[in-house]
């Protein structure tokens, strides 16, 4: 959920009305200009007169200890002083501090009630605000059509964060048509404003090809935008292309810099990502207990990939003793999540009675709705189940019935997806016509992809081709 944007981001844009205020043009330029010393020497006389926006500035400055010490209830009585006077930018900041329960307990209601104050007068920021309280539910009823309303009210003001929130909507459907074609034109208006959350976002459509061309080289172009702003999603994401070689070099080098990044700013996604390399030792040494420092950081924030990476180590003893049961405990929860990897490796333990009574109906429902969210392992297993491969699980106790057709179904969503193991069994099967018309032309091309990424057995077919 987007949080309400800081006092600092209300953009407190104080107008001069007196040109012979000089004093007054010091105090609100260095505000802006961020020189707080300045600014709190200029603007202190002038808000003991009773200039509004003179208070605004500083009880701003108190509120975030800048230029002056921090000061909640100093910054509560110049910004309210201020906004009684009738200032937007005031009140704007006095929703924030009720938002964030600074200095006054926190109130929803109080803050929407300022917001709305502020807003009424044109305050960008406060528009902004009051359109995430109404995406939200704080303090007013959910309304979508509500929050599109102010936030394009902000957005036509140039505000970044609001085109982006727009956008959000746009992405969505919610408080208005979904319009992937207008989400994208939002978040271009505030990445051109260098707005990191819009690179990130442009970049995922261009990567997907949502309301533009898909267009990877774009999309890996917003991402390095973004990631070098310090955006975790951002970060993340070409941490993956860089693991998995997607619009880039594959380089688990640079995947591990990325994955550490966003790691240091506390993403679960990121510490998932960077434990999985840990583990395979891939672009770091392998270090098991690594992994499972890093998984247990990502799970402890409820990452359904960490639990199911945490729960293999689990299950195999690897940088922690061999538990079945605490495997089971981190599949279970990570599945209830929606884990298509959990829900594979829970069936694994089904299938052997690993911690649990052995149970091959239900191992085989669990493998068959991880391959139907798109997992390879998953489907690379009911293809060998359903030829009846040896040594698999189920197969060796004739559990699954032989099915050639629904092998060949299963191999091929996994060797699409350029599983080697999948392209060699799927040309096993167009060499000898199990499932599919004999192809042999087709079976050395299966067993070429599957041989160019080390499969020894494809390569030993070829020798003998």
């Amino acid at each position: 959920m987007k949080s309400v944007i800081g006092v600092r981001s209300v953009a407190l844009s104080l107008l001069l009305c007196m040109p012979a205020l000089a004093d007054l043009a010091t105090c609100v330029e260095a505000f802006h200009a961020n020189a707080f010393d300045l600014a709190s020497a200029e603007c202190r006389p002038l808000a003991s007169q009773g200039n509004k926006d003179a208070q605004a500035n500083l009880g701003v400055m108190y509120y975030q200890g800048r230029g002056v010490p921090q000061d909640y209830d100093e910054a509560l009585r110049l910004l309210r002083l201020a906004a009684d006077q009738g200032s937007p930018d005031a009140q704007a900041a006095l929703g924030v501090a009720s938002y964030q329960g600074r200095g006054v307990p926190r109130d929803y209601n109080e803050a929407a009630r300022w917001f709305r104050l502020a807003a009424a007068s044109g305050n960008a920021g406060a528009q902004l605000n009051l359109g995430i309280l109404y995406a939200s539910g704080q303090g007013v009823a959910q309304d979508y059509i509500e929050a599109a309303r102010w936030y394009r009210m902000a957005a036509d003001k140039e505000s970044a964060d609001a085109q982006v929130a727009l956008g959000v909507l746009y992405l969505q459907g919610q408080g208005v048509t979904r319009d992937l074609k207008e989400a994208a034109r939002w978040f271009r208006l505030a990445a051109e404003q260098g707005n990191a959350g819009a690179e990130l976002n442009l970049g995922v459509l261009y990567a997907a090809g949502w309301g533009v061309p898909r267009d990877p080289e774009s999309a890996v172009r917003l991402y390095i935008a973004a990631a070098s702003q310090g955006n975790a999603g951002a970060q993340v994401r070409l941490a993956a292309l860089y693991e998995e070689g997607r619009g880039v070099p594959q380089d688990y080098a640079e995947s591990v810099r990325w994955y550490r990044m966003a790691a240091d700013r506390g993403s679960a996604a990121a510490q998932a990502g960077l434990a999985a390399l840990y583990s395979e030792g891939k672009g770091v040494p392998q270090n098991y207990e690594e992994a499972v420092r890093l998984y247990r950081l990502a799970a402890a924030q409820g990452n359904a990939a960490a639990e199911a990476g945490l729960g293999i180590l689990y299950a195999n003893g690897r940088g922690v003793p061999r538990d079945y049961q605490e495997a089971l405990r981190l599949y279970r929860h990570a599945a209830s999540q929606g884990s298509a990897e959990a829900e594979y490796n829970l069936g694994i333990l089904c299938a052997n009675g690993w911690g649990l009574a052995e149970d091959r109906s239900l191992a085989m429902r669990l493998y068959r709705m991880a391959a139907d969210q798109g997992n390879v392992a998953a489907q690379v297993a009911l293809g060998a189940l359903y030829q009846g491969s040896p040594g698999t699980d189920l197969a060796k106790s004739g559990a699954v019935p032989q099915n050639f057709g629904e092998a060949a179904r299963w191999y091929r969503l996994a060797a699409e997806q350029g599983d080697p193991t999948a392209q060699f069994g799927l040309g096993v099967l167009y060499e000898n016509g199990w499932g599919v018309s004999q192809d042999h032309e087709r079976a050395l091309r299966l067993y070429r992809l599957a041989a160019e990424q080390g499969h020894t057995a494809a390569r030993e077919k070829l020798g003998a081709m």
